[in-house]
């Protein structure tokens, strides 16, 4: 029993040496990323730093309706994906993904591929996107007169463009866009879209906030193939400090009667009595947290359900084909708002539509051939969904409100960003993966997948580390007052760790430099 005791005390000892820092770091990095995200451009920044289509087309050649330009372009033929907009050097073009081959012999696609760029003045193929390219799309993106633009190089990665959803615009363009907010944007060298968006107050704060938290000093180096690993083994040992500290706080307490010292704690140095009482007293929340850290990096595929892709082309009747009279340019634009920053044309529950974006509120949604807005079919939206997967539906519900698994995060969020509007319709499906898609009524698109498995990593991650919990999200400052008090608790059990640890080692160095292999009293303490 006693060996078995010495073994837990020397594991948690010598772990903690070498954890205690990283668990300050990842506390004090957390509340810091509870207000200031890792750099990204949502769609509404995007389409709020698009000039207006109207006014872009202004003094400019006519535009070619898309169906000449894609035929200039050589790229007649089912479509993916087709956008309009002031989007790449500033001036109008088509940004085309061309539809995905199906059947069983169809490669799955890792990533969405990126879009080819035609100009929509002349049907030209963007073949490269140079440093002018890259400069005219940052003026654009400024939207000030005479922005004073610093070209700084193109980077495949740098700390600010870790994302993999960035890895088909490499290598970027980066540039200062000389504004008060110091800046930076990176533009695609493969569309010459601006693709991210970092000002200085986010990149400073990342190096204390989501840089240091997910590890990614040990990204874009020579560490970077080896940084799942590096991640996933810190989060286990980290579980294991923890478990073995709760151990070893358990048995040194004294529940019943006291030390001589008058206290339950054994320890009588301030940093060891303060460890033993916080880590007793926070060693739930540290555990949560090092755990959930854990079950974000989906360790070894856990939460992957090998579910087969969602059938969108059956739902949508078929990829995007232009209709043969299909609605003008500026017929679509005067039908829209003259806030308009983008149409797109999309395949939806078996009709041809344009959206028209603008930066706030839902798109317009258009008919494709007469520029009238579209109105859909009672329950048109849910039966067109029902063929998303080869099984049967058990219910289709209305979401009028957030509930635990559709809901919105703040754009600077891990999860926010995204559009989740209200209502939206949740299609329950009868297999094996227990599959609900989430779907937005008034445009026809799929907002999102789960699964049993996606909904088990949702209650292990989002809801133990970021406590993404309706209740206490919707009564802040609750919910900032309880993850701050908790944090500072965890950092305190973790500075406290590391002013130890150091004492420790610096105590054995220095036992081995003098060849002195007497105990310290302190040793003694910690036994």
């Amino acid at each position: 029993m006693q060996h078995a005791k010495r073994w837990l005390y020397l594991v948690h000892r010598w772990l903690g040496v070498l954890l205690c820092a990283f668990f300050a770091m990842w506390f004090v990095s957390g509340v810091v990323m509870m207000y200031v995200g890792y750099p990204k451009l949502t769609q509404a920044e995007r389409l709020a730093h698009l000039p207006p289509l109207r006014s872009a087309t202004l003094g400019t050649a006519p535009l070619l309706e898309p169906a000449e330009a894609l035929t200039r372009a050589g790229m007649a033929g089912p479509l993916q994906d087709l956008r309009l907009a002031a989007a790449s050097g500033g001036r109008p073009v088509y940004l085309v993904v061309p539809a995905a081959p199906t059947g069983d012999a169809a490669p799955r696609p890792r990533r969405p591929p990126a879009p080819a760029v035609i100009d929509a003045t002349t049907g030209e193929r963007l073949q490269r996107v140079d440093t002018t390219h890259a400069i005219a799309s940052a003026r654009a993106f400024a939207q000030e007169a005479n922005p004073s633009i610093e070209y700084q190089g193109t980077i495949d990665e740098d700390a600010f463009t870790h994302s993999r959803a960035l890895d088909v615009h490499r290598p970027l363009h980066r540039l200062h866009l000389g504004d008060s907010a110091g800046t930076v944007v990176y533009v695609s060298g493969t569309t010459g879209e601006v693709v991210r968006d970092a000002p200085l107050h986010e990149r400073a704060w990342n190096y204390v906030g989501a840089w240091i938290h997910w590890l990614y000093p040990f990204r874009g180096n020579v560490f970077n193939d080896y940084w799942t690993d590096i991640v996933n083994w810190l989060s286990i040992a980290g579980i294991v400090l923890t478990v073995t500290g709760t151990v070893v706080g358990v048995l040194r307490w004294r529940f019943k009667g006291r030390y001589k010292t008058g206290s339950r704690t054994p320890y009588r140095g301030f940093m060891m009595r303060w460890h033993h009482v916080f880590g007793l007293v926070f060693a739930l929340i540290t555990f949560t947290w090092i755990f959930s850290g854990l079950m974000s990096m989906n360790p070894w595929k856990i939460f992957d359900s090998g579910a087969a892709p969602l059938r969108q082309q059956a739902m949508n009747g078929g990829p995007l084909v232009l209709p043969a009279q299909a609605a003008t340019v500026q017929a679509l634009l005067s039908a829209g708002s003259p806030n308009t920053r983008e149409l797109r044309w999309v395949r939806s529950a078996g009709h041809t539509l344009v959206l028209a974006h603008s930066p706030v509120g839902a798109p317009a949604v258009l008919d494709a051939t007469t520029a009238a807005p579209h109105t859909w079919g009672p329950e048109a939206v849910a039966k067109a969904a029902t063929h998303l997967l080869p099984h049967a539906v058990v219910r289709i519900d209305t979401l009028t409100a957030y509930d635990l698994h559709y809901y919105d995060r703040a754009a600077h969020t891990m999860t926010g960003g995204a559009e989740k509007p209200l209502p939206a319709l949740r299609v329950v499906f009868d297999d094996p993966q227990a599959t609900w898609v989430h779907i937005d009524p008034h445009t026809g698109a799929v907002l999102g997948r789960t699964d049993s498995h996606r909904r088990t990593s949702r209650w292990l991650f989002a809801m133990l580390h970021s406590w993404d919990w309706l209740p206490l999200l919707e009564r802040r400052p609750l919910w900032d007052i309880v993850l701050i008090v908790l944090s500072l608790g965890g950092a305190v059990m973790s500075l406290t760790g590391v002013v130890i640890g150091w004492r420790r080692l610096g105590h054995k160095l220095h036992a081995f430099g003098t060849g002195s292999a007497k105990p310290s009293r302190a040793a003694d303490a910690v036994r």
